[in-house]
C-alpha cells in the first residue's frame, strides 16, 4: 500500500466526503476508533456510526489535513482544521444556528499491517458550543 503520509490523507478526504465504504481498503479488519474519551466503536461501522451523528449538523463541511508527524512505532499524529455551517441536526442539544464554526483536531493513528487500526480523536467540544451559542 502507498506510504502512511498519502494514506492519511487519502483516509481523511474519504472521511471527509463522508464516503465510509472507501475507507476499508485504508483500515485494518480489527480497526477501533476513540472518540474523546475510551469509547471504542469497531469497525468502520462503528466509526461511521459516531462520526455521522457528529458531522450531521454541518453538512458539506471541509476538514483538510494540516500536518501528520510520523514516528518510528507505527504511529501518527494528524493536524486537521474543521469549517462548516450548523445547517443540518442539531448539535450537542443546540438547535440550528446558521453559524460557521472551525475548530482544531488532533488524532492519534496506530498502524499494524500498513493500515490504520486504531484512531483517537480530540477535539474541545466547548470551543464548537461557545462558537454556536455567542
Amino acid at each position: 500500500m502507498e506510504n502512511r503520509e498519502t494514506l492519511i490523507k487519502a483516509f481523511y478526504k474519504h472521511i471527509e466526503n463522508e464516503e465510509y465504504s472507501e475507507l476499508q481498503k485504508y483500515c485494518h479488519e480489527d480497526f477501533v476508533f476513540y472518540p474523546q474519551m475510551d469509547t471504542p466503536f469497531y469497525g468502520i461501522e462503528g466509526l461511521e456510526k459516531s462520526e455521522g451523528k457528529n458531522f450531521a449538523p454541518f453538512p458539506g463541511f471541509s476538514m483538510p489535513v494540516k500536518e501528520i508527524i510520523l514516528d518510528d512505532k507505527d504511529r501518527a499524529a494528524v493536524y486537521l482544521v474543521f469549517e462548516g455551517k450548523h445547517s443540518g441536526a442539531p448539535f450537542n442539544g443546540i438547535e440550528l444556528t446558521d453559524k460557521k464554526v472551525k475548530f482544531s483536531l488532533m488524532m492519534l493513528l496506530k498502524f499494524k499491517d500498513n493500515k490504520i487500526i486504531e484512531k483517537h480523536s480530540h477535539v474541545n467540544i466547548q470551543d464548537i458550543i461557545n462558537q454556536l451559542e455567542n
